[in-house]
């Protein structure tokens, strides 16, 4: 098999860490370009490293570009807790689509062959309550600020790539969860560490989710694979659990009885309403699942690790992470 060059935006993210590790697995397959922010986390002995891009000025990427055969655009500007922008969509359409066609029209000039773009779930929407999981094929619908950019991004890419020629993978994960992991996962990493019991062993909802090793091989396999080219595809881990069942393997990771006490979900509905925190309930209460049979029949694919492999992996790391006053 003919070695490719391979280049990943937000090298050194959460996600584009990730895959930069993977490729860098198979040095016989693989010759890596790594773009990021900084070089903060990317092993420059191994690959070779370009910093201090944006994605919102052009200038500068035709070097990184330099003979690259496939791109792996995983930087962006992410979902924002308690956003304080003025005009959240504006920033969010800056970043995540002018800067993606930014780097799609500078890929298209240096003669990349394919753009893996990684998108979000949430192009589909927020919930599958009382509905089937999501599919490819679902009419989108993003409801805030962020998804509706991934959506525009998505729709906007596909137009330019089948103008100029260039090969377009749309990955959709949902929550994405790994060592060193941020957001409202860390929260939940953090909750589970206390030594008290936890209301939530009535939550049956369903969450899907994908552990950081089983994304970043997944999109290993969109590089080179067979049907993937134009195609959609969302992604996640083998098991779906339910909140109680996500914290009581957490717990168990870490050594602990799951200690979970069964308080009925109307009340924390209720609680939610009363403390006008409803849009924070709805997530942890209500479903969000995906039907992820067609990256595993199209690209054969089969995730690497399993969710309690992932969440032990996710676990240790956070007990290995800096204390406060240390660091990072």
């Amino acid at each position: 098999m003919t070695r490719q060059r391979i280049l990943v935006t937000g090298a050194s993210g959460f996600v584009g860490g990730a895959v930069v590790k993977r490729l860098l697995e198979h040095p016989e397959l693989y010759d890596v370009v790594a773009a990021g922010r900084s070089e903060r986390g990317v092993d420059s002995s191994a690959c070779r490293v370009v910093s201090g891009l944006e994605l919102s000025e052009p200038a500068g990427w035709a070097e990184a570009l330099q003979g690259v055969d496939v791109v792996i655009h995983c930087a962006a500007r992410a979902h924002v807790m308690n956003d304080t922008s003025l005009d959240p969509l504006a920033e969010f359409r800056r970043v995540n689509v002018d800067g993606a066609l930014n780097l799609a029209t500078e890929a298209s000039k240096a003669g990349v062959k394919r753009l893996v773009f990684v998108s979000t779930v949430k192009v589909n929407g927020e919930s599958t309550n009382h509905r089937a999981p999501f599919r490819e094929t679902d009419e989108p619908s993003p409801e805030d600020a962020y998804a509706r950019s991934k959506a525009e991004a998505e729709w906007k890419l596909r137009d330019f790539c089948k103008q100029v020629g260039l090969e377009l993978v749309v990955v959709r994960p949902p929550l994405v969860y790994g060592p060193g992991v941020k957001g409202n996962f860390l929260s939940l990493l953090k909750l589970c560490n206390l030594p008290v019991p936890l209301p939530f062993g009535s939550m049956k909802n369903k969450r899907s989710m994908v552990y950081v090793g089983n994304l970043a091989d997944f999109l290993a396999h969109c590089i080179g694979g067979r049907g993937a080219a134009g195609e959609t595809f969302l992604i996640g881990d083998d098991l779906t659990l339910s909140l109680a069942e996500l914290l009581k393997n957490l717990r168990r990771a870490q050594g602990r009885a799951a200690w979970l006490v069964p308080v009925p979900v109307f009340l924390f509905r209720w609680l939610g309403a009363v403390l006008s925190k409803a849009e924070a309930v709805n997530r942890l209460t209500g479903e969000l699942t995906i039907d992820s049979s067609k990256a595993r029949n199209v690209l054969d694919w089969s995730a690497p690790y399993s969710v309690q492999q992932g969440l032990k992996a996710t676990v240790d790391a956070f007990h290995q992470r800096p204390q406060s006053g240390e660091s990072a």
